[in-house]
């Protein structure tokens, strides 16, 4: 693990973050960069190594993270509230281990109060990483 490079990004995180969307802490400590489309929230993201699991992989908890937050984001986006993860189901199909990967938050069926979304992942490849669905409480 680069420890200089962890340190430099989490110090460079409690510099720059905001607790607002898109400038959070975890996104800061993440690298995390936002884009929207029609329906869709993209999160581009570099792959660490000081975020891998013991098998040199990127952990499944942070591609979770950032499938997560993909889906929050887009759901603040194009309601202007924020949304609040009621569950959330992750399936993992191939180790990430080379990035940048880039995520994208979808809704596949929106609702006044519940609201149904999905996520993927995609590697430097091109090549499907995760897909995980969820269950959002919308904004009051």
């Amino acid at each position: 693990m680069d420890e200089g490079k962890a340190q430099k990004q989490f110090e460079s995180a409690l510099k720059t973050y905001h607790q607002s969307f898109e400038t959070f802490f975890i996104a800061k400590l993440l690298g995390l960069e936002f884009s929207y489309e029609e329906n869709g929230c993209v999160v581009t993201f570099p792959v660490e190594d000081f975020l891998f699991n013991p098998q040199g992989t990127f952990h499944g908890g942070m591609l979770a993270t950032v499938m997560d937050i993909s889906m929050g984001h887009l759901i603040n986006h194009e309601i202007g509230k924020p949304g609040f993860t009621l569950e959330m189901k992750n399936q993992f199909l191939r180790p990430l281990t080379k990035g940048p990967a880039s995520c994208k938050g979808s809704f596949i069926r929106k609702g006044r109060s519940i609201s149904f979304l999905e996520s993927h992942v995609w590697d430097a490849n091109k090549k499907l990483v995760a897909h995980g669905t969820s269950t959002w409480k919308m904004g009051d």
